[in-house]
């Protein structure tokens, strides 16, 4: 058991080593003589878990939707929060940001895909229960506005990456959440979301154990 632990620690260890690389270089500019250094492992362990450079970047993607936030009475709350968590998410997490990079290249994810359909099948799922208890105006339809959130949220990311290296994008999201969810909430559910900036910072804390800190921002 302590060694099948030890080997999921060392993924684990590589994959957010792999991420920091990936999200300061992009793709392309990454080596896995990099991404060791990073690591402090060695090139077998490295291989142990991942065959190539094109593996670590599908192993970053696969675990970009691995978040467990707390149940809402109001399920379009939930989708509210997924975004804003992400939003507070990438200022302090690498492996978020090295998500964001490797989905929005337009060469490199030919060769290991994207995570965007995950984020859409997610959203999708969510405003889908959100469609059946009556919280969305009758003319919504899931999937499609599913891919309109990813992908404006996407484009906010962008451009507060480029603008000011993320210090802003929670601010950002909650601005574009707030000019969306009037078009797809029903007025009384609309009526009570919270969008407020600091609510990724507030529902990460509410999700997460006493013991265990929020994590340190890492420099963009």
């Amino acid at each position: 058991m302590a060694q099948q632990e030890r080997a999921v620690r060392t993924r684990r260890a590589v994959l957010e080593a792999a991420a920091v690389v990936f999200a300061e270089h992009g793709y392309t500019a990454a080596t896995v003589a990099d991404i060791l250094k990073t690591a402090g492992v060695t090139k077998g362990a490295l291989y142990f878990h991942f065959d190539s450079k094109e593996a670590l970047a599908k192993g970053v993607l696969e675990v970009q939707t691995d978040q467990v936030l707390p149940e809402q009475e109001i399920k379009l709350q939930e989708v509210v929060d997924t975004a804003m968590a992400v939003a507070h998410r990438l200022v302090h997490e690498p492996l978020l940001r090295a998500g964001a990079r490797l989905s929005a290249d337009p060469i490199g994810r030919r060769h290991y895909g994207s995570a965007w359909p995950l984020w859409v099948d997610m959203v999708t799922d969510m405003l889908t229960e959100a469609h059946q208890r009556g919280e969305t105006l009758g003319h919504v339809v899931p999937r499609e506005v599913a891919e309109l959130v990813v992908s404006s949220f996407n484009g906010v990311q962008l451009y507060a990456q480029l603008e000011t290296g993320l210090n802003d994008i929670e601010h950002r999201a909650s601005v574009l959440l707030k000019h969306l969810l009037p078009s797809i909430a029903s007025p009384p559910v609309l009526m009570r979301l919270d969008v407020a900036p600091d609510r990724g910072a507030r529902i990460i804390r509410e999700a997460l154990p006493e013991s265990v800190p929020e994590p340190t921002p890492v420099p963009v």
